[in-house]
């Protein structure tokens, strides 16, 4: 499983601007250098984080950007899924038809199964966790419990 590099960074410049002290805003050439990230990029991923209502931009001379609300109110898996998506959604099925409109293992799809019960095993992590838990040093999260065995898998019917 991968995170795709539009998660990892978009996520990064959230926590850039998370960190400014007070009502202090961060430009995106700011960001950039940061991070490491040309200015385009980054203006693609201050667009996305906008219109997820994760920051909020001013125009001008000492303009910037700002988080829309604080921190503890940022849910990370909100933050993951606005920058790329869910790992497993309803559509998912529809996308990976192969050369039919309809997927050929509609009906009792195993493989279905698995990504359902890990995006839900997903789910209960980032969901957990706030941008304000992962701006601590080592990010301590001990609000998530990770599962100490696999759970059996169960068939799924449509």
């Amino acid at each position: 499983m991968k995170f795709s590099a539009q998660e990892e960074y978009g996520l990064r410049c959230l926590l850039q601007i998370a960190r400014l002290p007070g009502d202090q805003s961060m430009t995106i050439p700011e960001i950039g250098k940061l991070e490491g990230l040309t200015q385009p990029h980054v203006a693609k991923l201050m667009m996305i984080l906008r219109k997820g209502g994760f920051i909020k931009s001013t125009r001008g001379q000492s303009g910037g950007y700002t988080l829309a609300k604080p921190a503890d109110q940022i849910v990370l898996g909100d933050v993951l899924n606005a920058l790329g998506g869910r790992l497993y959604d309803e559509e998912f099925c529809g996308k990976h038809s192969g050369h039919n409109k309809i997927c050929t293992h509609a009906i009792d799809c195993s493989v279905r199964s698995v990504w359902q019960i890990v995006q839900t095993a997903v789910d209960e992590v980032i969901y957990k966790i706030s941008l304000a838990d992962l701006m601590t040093e080592a990010a301590p999260v001990s609000n998530v419990r990770l599962y100490a065995e696999p759970r059996r898998l169960q068939p799924i019917r449509s």
